[in-house]
């Protein structure tokens, strides 16, 4: 790129070195975790390696049983998603087009309760799964984190809702359409792309969290793989090479589930930008 083209795409260039950034730690973890013990001691963790070291691979997956901890993730992770969207329908259609009784202090407390910290929720949510006979077991999990998700997809799609069309919504009625027909044949389809959205940032951010599934799963049976991977980290057994592999095995999954859902993000954020 000639200095005529830096000068003229400034934003283009910004936009690259950002990129950069972004990617360069994800190749320097997959480099490393096809590296041998020995070569990454002898030359560290910037060269490139000289063969495909995959045993640091196949050890950190049966050591976790990762297969079992992939699937956990993935049915929680998915249960979430499609289980907050839902809930976060129903909610968003009552309070932005239903316009219930205290539409701003529901709302508010839908925010409040987003904005609680994880911590302070730890200690409640293991007594009360102990007491309801819940605890370490998956559906605990699925069910703390859909109210927390659907928390923020209560506030994100009510703002949407609040401003749909009341004329589309008029002639439904009038045409003979209940408030279920007009929900799940109008509002829906109409909202797909911000609802598409949500699906994803649901399914990541459940994939990615880590301190009330450590808490609520102890057996390995039931653990995810964000569990499996700091728990076997805290017991030090793990060389470099084991690490960076543990790392890779851990992003991939997210890391392609965002990849192929990327058009409907793209979608649906280009959409709400018309909006």
């Amino acid at each position: 790129m000639t200095t005529n083209a830096l000068r003229r795409y400034p934003v283009l260039v910004a936009l690259c070195i950002a990129a950069l950034f972004m990617v360069l730690p994800f190749v320097i973890v997959a480099v490393n975790a096809v590296k041998s013990p020995a070569e990454y001691s002898q030359h560290g963790p910037l060269s490139l390696p000289r063969g495909l070291y995959l045993d640091g691979l196949k050890d950190f997956w049966q050591r976790v049983d990762y297969g079992q901890k992939l699937a956990n993730s993935v049915l929680i992770s998915g249960c979430v998603a499609v289980l907050a969207a839902a809930l976060s329908i129903l909610n968003a259609y009552a309070i932005g087009i239903g316009r219930i009784k205290g539409r701003t202090w529901v709302l508010a407390f839908f925010v409040l309760a987003n904005m609680l910290p994880q911590e302070a929720l730890v200690y409640p949510l293991y007594y009360l799964s102990q007491q309801a006979g819940l605890y370490d077991t998956r559906l605990s999990v699925i069910i703390v984190f859909t109210v927390i998700q659907a928390a923020f997809g209560t506030y994100l799609l009510s703002s949407v809702l609040g401003r749909f069309p009341r004329e589309i919504i008029e002639a439904a009625r009038i045409d003979g359409a209940n408030k279920w027909q007009v929900l799940w044949r109008i509002v829906v389809p109409v909202s797909r792309p911000t609802i598409g959205v949500l699906l994803v940032f649901f399914f990541i951010w459940t994939w990615n969290e880590f301190l009330l599934p450590l808490v609520m799963l102890i057996s390995n049976d039931n653990q995810t793989v964000s569990v499996a991977l700091g728990v076997l980290q805290g017991q030090r057994l793990m060389d470099a090479t084991m690490t960076n592999a543990a790392a890779l095995l851990g992003v991939l999954p997210a890391l392609v589930f965002f990849l192929a859902f990327q058009r409907t993000l793209t979608r649906g954020i280009a959409v709400g930008a018309v909006k």
